[in-house]
């Protein structure tokens, strides 16, 4: 799900909430230090803006109609660069692809928020939840 999104004539609410979701994950700088810190970072500032990325991408019919026109190429997205970042870094598998990982990270940090906005996490615990998950996977170690 990427951030660089079209929002030319877009409702005020999609419009505010994918700057506020750009602006969170801009101010956690994730081109700087080392790839896993940022992704650290990367997920504290999903979690900050969660009610806005579950409105936006809860519903693929949100979003329709936004986004570049087919042919162009889009901007840069800063999480999946973070990501080829930790690939090359070896911090994150190479085995798999870039998007797969930002992928899962989306799905993490969406379901978190869901599941606390439904009282089976508590929202103190979202992002470190995520980054467990994220970082170790489920088996025991």
């Amino acid at each position: 799900m990427p951030l660089a999104v079209e929002i030319q004539d877009a409702s005020p609410a999609i419009e505010n909430s994918i700057q506020a979701i750009s602006q969170s994950v801009a101010e956690a700088a994730l081109d700087q230090g080392p790839s896993l810190d940022a992704m650290r970072r990367a997920v504290a500032a999903m979690v900050a803006v969660g009610d806005r990325l579950m409105f936006v991408f809860g519903d693929p019919r949100t979003l329709k109609g936004y986004g570049a026109p087919d042919g162009a190429v889009p901007p840069s997205d800063p999480v999946l660069d973070l990501v080829k970042r930790g690939q090359a870094e070896g911090a994150f598998d190479p085995g798999v692809s870039p998007v797969w990982i930002q992928h899962v990270l989306w799905v993490l940090v969406y379901r978190a928020c869901e599941d606390a906005d439904r009282g089976e996490l508590p929202r103190h615990g979202i992002t470190a939840t995520v980054i467990r998950t994220l970082e170790n996977g489920v088996h025991v170690r």
